[in-house]
């Protein structure tokens, strides 16, 4: 293979990622790609350094799967590739020196999760602890910003003494890591992009945290070209998004009026897998400048192919996934428990049982995703089901076996998720 893909960077263009924890997922997702004609930019090759720690990948494996396979399975259009999740330098370093292009800074481990919820004593000795680190704040204090939706951020003494306490640390870290993102692709002459993730908090992103977060990255030179806030609803793995869509769409004009008055940048959506139901806004309030990210969907769609083509196999999966779910749903924002879904053993019915752990594309209303508690047992346990020494190759044997198959599952899936955001454009 050769030493550095030639993926590109897309710009603001509108762009899907495609996550794939297996590395056989690539012709499903050309496919989709294909029979949609939506006017949107792939990113195949996407994976966390969280991923591809838990699946036992490298990046030039995930690169290698993505890229060549891509190409293999007739996409001839432009690719980009996400270096998801980064939180250190080598992890920027690794990544660069096999051709990602779009850099996911995530900072959450430094923001303070419980900002949020501190009374004012609270808030400003929390303030005294980050002061120093923290020069911006006159900048922003006492000031209004009037959006052309017409809502004004009222930049407040609380609202910007919250912002240094909850986030002062994080825009640090991920400055620093930025500047040694540009520093390693300029030695390499390589083009690339930022997106920043600040959206793995219990509440949601204001917008003034999101004014102050973007305009300090943006004047401080970060080559932002996305960022994930924090949107209200819920957002849980493996399943359809849980709020009132009307009041999200009103709150993406916000934050897509940021966007554009600070950048202009894209808005980007996590955990996107299965949202099907706030796609269209999302592509209606950003006006096309949106990144979905995918990533579990397509490993649970690979367990469709396993309950179609060895249910056996599948009920193994099952028993094991609840054997593991406790453990290791830990690091995931899900709300399935095991008694949401019964065990296998008492699920005599095939199809039962794929609907109650995967949800049937034929039982779902048009312009919805998925539900169903039993996808969440399944996506959180990836991990510990691949790296398992008799389930992990079984799997990959019957999706080698039923690459046809495979491929088809993944067609209409992912056809389903670009179909839904091409009716906001």
């Amino acid at each position: 293979m050769p030493e550095r893909s030639d993926c590109v960077t897309l710009g603001l263009s509108p762009s899907f990622g495609f996550g794939d924890r297996i590395g056989l997922a690539t012709p499903g997702h050309v496919a989709a790609m294909k029979q949609s004609g939506s006017g949107i930019d792939p990113i195949f090759p996407q994976q966390s350094i969280r991923e591809m720690a838990r699946t036992g990948r490298t990046p030039r494996q995930v690169m290698d799967d993505a890229y060549f396979g891509a190409r293999k399975a007739g996409w001839l259009d432009r690719i980009g590739a996400d270096a998801d999740h980064l939180k250190t330098p080598r992890d920027v370093e690794t990544t660069a020196a096999v051709g990602f292009t779009f850099f996911t800074i995530d900072p959450s481990e430094h923001v303070d999760a419980h900002a949020d919820d501190y009374d004012e004593p609270t808030l400003r000795d929390k303030f005294a602890s980050v002061a120093d680190e923290v020069e911006w704040l006159a900048r922003y204090q006492g000031h209004s910003v009037k959006l052309d939706t017409g809502t004004t951020i009222e930049l407040d003494e609380q609202a910007c003494l919250r912002a240094a306490v909850k986030y002062g640390r994080a825009i640090n870290h991920a400055l620093s890591l930025a500047a040694h993102i540009k520093s390693v692709n300029d030695r390499a002459e390589q083009d690339y992009e930022i997106e920043l993730s600040v959206d793995e908090t219990e509440q949601p992103t204001t917008l003034a945290e999101h004014y102050i977060i973007a305009d300090q990255c943006v004047s401080r030179g970060m080559k932002l070209i996305s960022l994930a806030p924090r949107y209200i609803g819920d957002f849980e793995k493996g399943v359809d998004y849980k709020g009132d869509t009307e009041a999200l769409e009103k709150s993406l004009r916000d934050h897509a009026a940021i966007a554009e008055l600070l950048g202009p940048y894209k808005l980007s959506l996590h955990s996107g897998s299965d949202k099907l139901s706030m796609y269209p806004a999302l592509a209606r309030a950003t006006k096309g400048k949106f990144h979905v990210k995918t990533a579990g969907t397509s490993y649970l769609e690979a367990l469709r192919v396993v309950a179609l083509r060895d249910e056996p196999l599948f009920r193994r999966i099952i028993d094991f996934a609840r054997s593991r779910y406790d453990q290791d749903k830990a690091t995931y924002h899900v709300s399935a428990t095991l008694e949401s879904a019964p065990p296998a053993s008492v699920v005599f019915d095939s199809t039962e049982l794929e609907r109650l752990y995967l949800e049937r594309w034929s039982e779902v209303p048009v312009g919805r995703g998925f539900t169903a508690p039993g996808r969440q047992i399944l996506h959180c346990t990836f991990g510990s089901t691949l790296l398992d020494p008799e389930l992990g190759p079984a799997v990959k044997g019957v999706l080698e076996q039923h690459v046809d198959t495979y491929t088809e599952v993944l067609a209409d899936h992912f056809g389903r998720h670009l179909d839904a955001l091409r009716a906001g454009l």
